[in-house]
């Protein structure tokens, strides 16, 4: 799908702080523009981005997909969690 289209599907790009904003809210877990600055300047585990010139743009697939792995995935028994987690 090329990228024009898959912005009018529905996939709009948010400033850092409306993408905050969207984490927090859709997966209630703490997410500041500033962790998102800090993230895309020193590392790459944070979501991915677009520049509109100096600006970041995040587009909403890759804040969900983000989001969803630092989560982890859905459990039934704190028995299924990877050890890592557990200790």
């Amino acid at each position: 799908m090329d990228e024009h289209k898959q912005h009018l599907d529905g996939d709009r790009l948010l400033r850092r702080t409306q993408a905050a904003k969207y984490v927090a809210e859709t997966y209630n877990f703490p997410c500041s523009p500033k962790t998102l600055a800090k993230l895309a300047s020193i590392s790459a585990e944070g979501p991915p981005f677009r520049r509109a010139g100096r600006f970041p743009l995040y587009p909403r697939s890759g804040l969900d997909a983000w989001a969803q792995k630092k989560i982890g995935p859905l459990l039934r028994s704190t028995s299924d969690a990877p050890r890592k987690l557990r200790d």
